[in-house]
């Protein structure tokens, strides 16, 4: 009895430990529909917010000056998410001279500084179940 219990516990705590979740993210701001947005998911120990570096990534369509994407299957955690708009489809935030990005681009809890990204620390959100997030890009 003792080791039923036992195995009932075991399984009842990998089935709640391994809880999946999902992020719904709805970007708005986009002056136009032309070409795609580029939407990332980071956990802490990624590289917060390199393009190619993020936990899950897609590039999705822009439509009535929106996107929108829902990132699945995502363990309990911190998270953060960048989005931008690829407006050429060359798969990369343009940039001017100086570095300062051309391209339209946003985070989560709409964080932004004036001469750099944000910390993950300030654009990051707990996942701990189903979570719909809103970011504006400019």
């Amino acid at each position: 009895m003792k080791n039923v219990l036992s195995f009932l516990f075991l399984l009842t705590w990998v089935g709640v430990s391994g809880q999946k979740y999902s992020v719904t993210v709805n970007a708005t701001g986009f002056p136009d529909n032309v070409g795609q947005a580029y939407l990332g998911i980071y956990r802490a120990q990624d590289d917060f917010p390199v393009i190619n570096k993020q936990y899950v990534g897609k590039v999705v369509p822009i439509s009535g000056n929106k996107a929108s994407l829902m990132f699945t299957q995502l363990p309990k955690g911190n998270y953060a998410v960048a989005v931008f708009h690829d407006r050429n489809k060359n798969g990369k935030l343009d940039t001017n001279l100086f570095g300062v990005p051309t391209e339209e681009y946003g985070f989560s809890n709409n964080a932004r500084n004036t001469f750099s990204a944000p910390s993950f620390k300030d654009a990051s959100f707990t996942v701990d179940g189903n979570k719909t997030i809103s970011i504006t890009i400019k």
